[in-house]
């Protein structure tokens, strides 16, 4: 009995069904399961394509008019679709093509032979596309070459293409690397960056965990179709129920294409806890669901689930409706999708507490209490109320302090007022006070709630709760007493935390948290994500700009930066506009809505985001006025399903979402000058990453 054929498909062959009429695409649906089930059937003709730089790919017959793209090796029993058009079009597409296997890294590439210009759609939406054209392969006299330095091995063990070798030794500048992105493996690209950012071979090579010690057959293409790296461009289909499954979500590229990178870090086992930093848009939730994913499909225990966990409500609530996309309802019902304030306080509920937790010291009753506890304030010390509230925030309640002992030693590092003991014993009654007048409310401050189920936690050994992982996203947020009770949820030991965050997004921690001084040891087991799939190079530029002069930290005692930091499309800049009051910023709001739609489509998604609730409210209504049809993001809803809508949200309520045009409505000082405090420029990099490839940013004044 022979064994069943292997067949695949390519991200190219997904992305073009996605864009077929209606009666064609059911058409090549149907083509596609017959081939699926049995590729060498008589019934398939496959024909040879006159020209072709690659013999191995054959055309397909679906109808009179429409083609399809076969790989077909002469050895092996490997089929891969790759793309399906009208006759011409697909015999033309074929012929500068080739499908190779890299000999060192054994991934399957396609190499694309000549000049050309090729045209990038526009992802997610209906309109306009842009040309990149690929030209000027010829070394300049003026500068050295980028790559002259690394060997052919060096450049293959990269994902360079062998075929392509030649012309990447032309390279003379970043500029040039970008004209021939198109052309290169995903990998090969990031790679070739990360070396001409100031990296070695051999730290790109231990970042992605790539072995190049191994004897490669260039003609096995089933052994190349099982690594990480060919895995990022074709997926392999063994039965006709998930070949639909693919083929009827074509455009969800991220439930099926990993970059290398995330495949491997979503994939296996870990010995510890692991961290992932990316900046926006690399990836980072998708990376954590799928490493959800694997978890739950190869790790869980009887009884014992996966826990995702996330700071708002909002985002746990769009990861819980991805995840159901990606995985089947039996590997779904192993995950937990909470975010962890929802999580404590529904085990403080369990455990028959009493007490409200506090998220907001200016509701009445912690006001009130807040209060009472300045009355106890030394005046022989002339500390202003602003210095209390920080110096609980910052150190008694992110240090986990209950005592005067531990007030009196405690670090204070950066609170810029030096403190004796003397002072501190005067400074702690305001404290204490507090507290007590919080249990007196039966209330409890966020972070002492934190610290008492960790606590709990840890003298009943972990044996209550049903985890065996936790993944953690947007970790940035979460300040030490979060990450002290995560370390007590879950067992020390494999696969127990992975953490994913980015400092430059970090808009809810008030306090920096450094994981090792949470009992989190990520050494050997940190890694980073630098491409950025979201948004254009353009926008994700002034981005970066904003940010300029901000320390960014990297979650564990160290900084992070964006030099390596790099997006995989293009598109128009940002612009910028200055008008008199909010009436004339719904103005430019509204017009840039309309000249958006005009190109773009009424289905283009669209959020205008305003710095605060009452402005955001304001710029609702007067977009309703005009007739545009407005859904508002809140806690509870991000409308991810509202369709031809404008969204409305908040700075905070935008962050994890993403959308194709965005509208951003700040106050003059928002991107004014250097007093501008980091806090604003992170929100302001939060919410202009939130598109993917336009963005105006109006300033009010």
């Amino acid at each position: 009995m022979s064994l069943k054929p292997k067949v695949a498909l390519a991200q190219d062959f997904l992305l073009q069904l996605a864009k077929l009429p209606a009666s064609v695409h059911s058409k090549v649906m149907k083509w596609a399961i017959q081939f699926q089930t049995d590729p060498r059937s008589p019934g398939i003709n496959y024909e040879s394509i006159n020209g072709a730089r690659d013999s191995n790919l054959k055309s397909v017959r679906l109808d009179r008019d429409w083609r399809g793209i076969v790989f077909k090796p002469d050895s092996g029993d490997v089929y891969v679709l790759l793309y399906v058009d009208h006759h011409d079009d697909a015999y033309r597409w074929a012929e500068n093509r080739k499908l190779s296997i890299n000999p060192v890294t054994g991934a399957m590439q396609m190499v694309i032979f000549e000049q050309m210009t090729e045209q990038k759609s526009f992802t997610g939406a209906v309109g306009t596309e842009s040309s990149v054209s690929y030209v000027g392969e010829t070394p300049s006299t003026e500068t050295s070459p980028l790559f002259g330095a690394l060997s052919d091995t060096e450049l293959m063990s990269l994902g360079v293409p062998q075929e392509l070798i030649a012309t990447v030794r032309t390279i003379c500048s970043e500029e040039a690397l970008d004209t021939i992105q198109a052309r290169l493996p995903a990998e090969a690209y990031e790679g070739l960056f990360l070396v001409a950012a100031g990296d070695s071979v051999g730290q790109v090579l231990q970042s992605r965990e790539t072995r190049v010690d191994q004897t490669i057959d260039t003609n096995d293409y089933a052994a190349a179709l099982s690594t990480a790296e060919s895995q990022s461009r074709f997926v392999i289909v063994d039965n006709d129920e998930a070949m639909l499954a693919i083929m009827n979500a074509p455009l969800a590229q991220w439930r099926v294409f990993l970059h290398p990178t995330q495949k491997k870090l979503a994939t296996g086992d870990r010995s510890g806890p692991v961290r992932v930093l990316g900046g926006a848009g690399t990836g980072k939730t998708v990376l954590a669901m799928h490493r959800a994913k694997w978890l739950a499909e190869n790790c869980v225990s009887s009884g014992k689930k996966v826990l995702f966990t996330t700071f708002t409500r909002n985002l746990a609530t769009d990861i819980e409706d991805n995840l159901r996309t990606l995985c089947d309802a039996e590997t779904l019902g192993k995950i937990e999708v909470k975010n962890l304030d929802a999580w404590v306080s529904g085990f403080m509920r369990g455990k028959k507490f009493e007490h409200r937790v506090v998220y907001d010291r200016k509701q009445d009753a912690a006001l009130q209490a807040w209060h009472s506890a300045l009355a106890m304030k030394d005046a022989s010390l002339d500390l202003p109320d602003s210095f209390y509230e920080q110096e609980l925030e910052q150190v008694v309640l992110a240090q986990g302090i209950t005592t005067l002992d531990q007030y009196r030693t405690a670090r204070r590092t950066g609170r810029g007022v030096l403190l004796n003991r003397a002072k501190r014993d005067a400074v702690w009654p305001v404290f204490e006070e507090y507290r007590g007048q919080l249990a007196s409310r039966k209330l409890k401050e966020v972070d002492d709630a934190y610290r008492e189920v960790a606590e709990m936690i840890a003298a009943e050994d972990g044996d209550g709760l049903a985890y065996t992982s936790i993944i953690v996203d947007e970790t940035q947020d979460f300040g030490p007493q979060a990450l002290k009770l995560l370390r007590a949820m879950v067992p020390n030991g494999q696969n127990d935390l992975f953490f994913v965050g980015d400092g430059h997004q970090r808009i809810y921690s008030r306090n920096r948290a450094a994981m090792s001084r949470c009992g989190i040891d990520i050494r050997g087991r940190s890694r980073k994500l630098y491409l950025n799939y979201r948004t254009t190079d353009e926008i994700r530029r002034q981005a970066v700009a904003l940010l300029e002069g901000c320390e960014i930290d990297d979650l564990d005692d160290g900084y992070d930066e964006t030099k390596r930091y790099k997006s995989l499309s293009h598109g128009p800049s940002p612009e910028i506009k200055i008008v008199a009051g909010q009436e004339a910023a719904a103005e430019a709001a509204i017009a840039f809505i309309r000249q958006w739609r005009t190109a773009h489509g009424e289905v283009a998604s669209i959020c205008v985001v305003g710095h605060s609730e009452k402005s955001r409210d304001a710029l609702a209504q007067q977009l309703q006025a005009v007739g545009m049809s407005c859904v508002t993001i809140t806690a509870q809803s991000n409308h991810a399903n509202a369709k031809e809508v404008v969204h409305l949200a908040t700075m905070h309520r935008a962050k994890g979402l993403e959308f194709d045009c965005v509208v951003i409505v700040t106050p003059s000082s928002y991107l004014g000058d250097a007093e501008v405090t980091a806090a604003q420029r992170k929100l302001l990099y939060v919410a202009l990453t939130r598109a993917k490839w336009g963005a105006l940013l109006i300033q009010t004044h």
